[in-house]
């Protein structure tokens, strides 16, 4: 099932959080993904809210899900996702700029 959205603005924090902690991992799988969310909220996050969360990015179009083996799903990042990371830092950094500017 893909549910259009059509700009990374619609996605909550932690779904954002979540395509930046992929594009940092080497082999994004969902224990690994976990772990590092978790060091950066620096508390616990329930397995539930991730996998949710990842599934809800792969309806999305932003991630997507394959098996590493039987039990094992990696999560890759999709151009959709790359564009709309670009654009959301390119808006960030013009925003801060004319803050500091």
């Amino acid at each position: 099932m893909f549910i259009q959205i059509q700009s990374m603005k619609q996605l909550t924090a932690f779904q954002r959080d979540l395509l930046y902690v992929i594009a940092s991992l080497n082999e994004p799988y969902g224990r690994g993904i976990k772990r590092r969310i978790e060091e950066y909220h620096e508390e616990g996050v329930s397995t539930g809210k991730v996998y949710q969360n990842l599934n809800k990015l792969v309806d999305y179009g932003y991630i997507e899900k394959s098996e590493i083996d039987g039990r094992t799903k990696s999560y890759t990042l999709t151009s959709k996702a790359f564009d709309s990371i670009e654009n959301r830092h390119t808006w960030q950094t013009e925003r801060v700029g004319q803050v500091l500017g």
